[in-house]
């Protein structure tokens, strides 16, 4: 009897690590998402049409905004979009302030090192952008680094990397509010700005004969965005498998097209 007593004693703790070791188990950012019942956005909301933020409601609007709002839905819980800025999100990313980042997010090497990427939603690149009479004077990279040519960037960015790579001439200056920058181009304080082909056609619209989009359909470099998610393969299915339903049923086309066109 007290040896059946002792063997079955040792079969229980035999049992106890590997139950131990279950409750230990780490969450899935997904599962946490779930249980919390909120999806946390950063977003810069200085990149039309991408995202914008309110200066006076303090309101996010823009593509990747509907788009935010839309995964949201798909998972059942709220959106709450987390401020941040070009220059900062690195940094907040790695200090975990958000679940993903959304906002004209370009994929890049040093982004991948340190999180996950979505599947890519855009395919496009850097494209100058100048006041409409000097199109035909910033055709190349050659052309635009000049003594003589101001080129304008936004802080942090892919837009200020991939100036200081390829411009050793031109004068780069840097300007600290990305939803002014392209007014300080049309009234003349800045001669060029290389920016994302999607931002220089939008911005073309809205600064309609004063600004024009430099050959967009053929952009400098490639690039791909995509939304930045934080290191979690259970949440990087999800996403991917909403993005792909979301292009299949032309929710993603009805967004595009509101924004875009």
């Amino acid at each position: 009897m007290l040896r059946s007593i002792f063997a079955g004693a040792i079969a229980l703790l035999a049992l106890m690590p590997a139950a131990r070791a279950e409750d230990a188990a780490p969450q899935s950012r997904l599962d946490a998402i779930l249980a919390a019942g909120v999806l946390k956005v950063g977003s810069t909301g200085d990149y039309k049409p991408f995202t914008f933020k309110d200066p006076s409601t303090g309101d996010f609007s823009g593509f990747d905004i509907d788009q935010a709002n839309s995964l949201a839905k798909a998972l059942g819980v709220k959106l709450e979009v987390v401020p941040t800025s070009w220059p900062n999100l690195m940094k907040d990313f790695k200090a975990d302030k958000f679940d993903m980042a959304m906002g004209g997010v370009s994929v890049t090497f040093d982004r991948q090192k340190v999180g996950l990427f979505s599947d890519p939603y855009m395919q496009e690149g850097k494209t100058p952008i100048a006041r409409c009479a000097d199109k035909d004077k910033f055709q190349t990279i050659a052309d635009i680094d000049k003594p003589d040519v101001t080129v304008i960037a936004n802080p942090g960015g892919t837009n200020e990397k991939f100036d200081r790579a390829h411009f050793t001439k031109a004068k780069i200056v840097v300007f600290p509010d990305n939803t002014k920058i392209f007014d300080e181009v049309a009234a003349g304080h800045a001669d060029v700005m290389i920016t994302d082909a999607s931002e220089t056609r939008y911005q073309q619209k809205l600064h309609e004969g004063v600004l024009c989009s430099i050959h967009p359909d053929k952009p400098f470099d490639f690039a791909e965005k995509a939304y930045w998610l934080q290191r979690d393969p259970y949440f990087k299915a999800f996403v991917d498998e909403w993005l792909h339903q979301s292009m299949k049923t032309g929710a993603y086309q009805a967004v595009n097209d509101k924004w875009f066109k």
